[in-house]
């Protein structure tokens, strides 16, 4: 082998080898970082502490009791002597008489007088039974022996076919004779109410009475006027 013979690369590559040259590189710069690259140390917990100051111990105050007074000494006291007694001789000894109660006067007894009774007060007279109301009777109009007549029926109402019923306020003298005849309720028809007042006034009533004496009264009537009758 000649040792001046140099080497001659071909400038020219062909992709695949380029591609294959830069993975290779590629490769070998990573392995690199790899080995210099250090796991980065934890971050350690840190525990604070505080000292507590011991607080400081009470002091009880102790406070001396009160002092006693002395007790003063009393002086001693001799005895007194008793007398003895002496024996009483049975000769002076006298009976002593009894003495009897002072009688005590009876106390005065109080009587006591009963109550008087109060006057009884006379009973007051029974009051007069009221007099009995006499009785009151009303007129009469329908009484078979007064052969009052009836009202004629209309021609013309008979033909228009109006009904009705007709109430007459009658005021009747103690005669028996009708003071006043007026229309209390009518019956929807003039010649109707007309043809009843025209029969009432001819009328004659039994007259109304209080107690056995004949009084004027006033009297209702009515007068029904119906074409199926």
């Amino acid at each position: 082998m000649n040792p001046h013979a140099t080497l001659h690369f071909s400038p020219q590559l062909s992709p695949a080898v380029f591609g294959i040259v830069l993975a290779v590189h590629g490769i070998v710069f990573w392995v690199l970082l790899r080995q210099q690259s250090f796991e980065q140390p934890k971050p350690q917990k840190v525990l604070n502490m505080r000292l507590l100051t011991p607080a400081a111990p009470q002091q009880t105050e102790i406070v001396p009791p009160a002092p006693q007074p002395a007790e003063t000494p009393q002086p001693l006291r001799k005895p007194v002597p008793q007398p003895v007694p002496q024996p009483v001789p049975a000769e002076a000894m006298a009976p002593v008489p009894p003495v009897s109660a002072a009688p005590v006067a009876a106390a005065p007894e109080m009587v006591v007088a009963p109550a008087a009774p109060p006057p009884v007060a006379a009973a007051p007279e029974a009051a007069a039974a009221p007099a009995a109301l006499p009785s009151e009777t009303q007129p009469l109009f329908d009484a078979d022996y007064l052969a009052n007549p009836k009202p004629s029926y209309p021609a013309l109402s008979r033909r228009l076919g109006e009904e009705g019923k007709v109430i007459l306020r009658v005021q009747v003298a103690a005669s028996g004779l009708p003071l006043a005849v007026e229309v209390q309720a009518g019956s929807g028809s003039e010649r109707l109410d007309r043809a009843a007042l025209d029969a009432v006034r001819r009328w004659r009533f039994v007259p109304a009475r209080r107690g056995s004496a004949a009084v004027a009264a006033t009297v209702l009537v009515p007068i029904t006027f119906s074409l199926k009758g």
